[in-house]
């Protein structure tokens, strides 16, 4: 919340780690509406389902760690590649970070065009007038 601000809501799937009363309090005290996706119904959640696929088979499955420290180290190499390096088919070809700066190029801020509360009026321009 410090570097992005206040989420409008979370959507999760109904793990103990997201139903506990301690992430249900903070949830609550700070007026984050929390959605849980349908029991056995994971393609509700899809990006978090993919991210955490790829965070299990390329991370976890294969690496051994030997601390904590360790674990933060190997998390943080992984994480800087996965957001900054290797390119996603899913936004065009583009890293999340290339991704992320292009809605806050174009929308003005990310955390506002990823989390609208209600739909905008899409206005369609013709392809020559995009570098106007």
């Amino acid at each position: 919340m410090r570097i992005y601000g206040r989420p409008a809501s979370i959507v999760s799937d109904n793990g103990t780690e997201f139903t506990s009363r301690a992430i249900q309090k903070w949830a609550n005290d700070n007026n984050v509406d929390w959605h849980y996706i349908d029991p056995g119904k994971p393609q509700q959640n899809a990006f978090i389902e993919s991210s955490n696929g790829s965070l299990r088979d390329e991370l976890l499955n294969e690496e051994m760690f030997d601390s904590l420290e360790d674990v933060r180290r190997k998390l943080a190499l992984w994480r800087y590649d996965y957001n900054n390096v290797r390119p996603h088919s899913s936004l065009g070809n583009q890293t999340p970070a290339e991704a992320r700066r292009t809605l806050e190029l174009n929308e003005g801020s990310a955390p506002c065009a990823l989390a609208q509360t209600k739909p905008k009026t899409m206005k369609i321009r013709p392809a020559n007038s995009l570098y106007e």
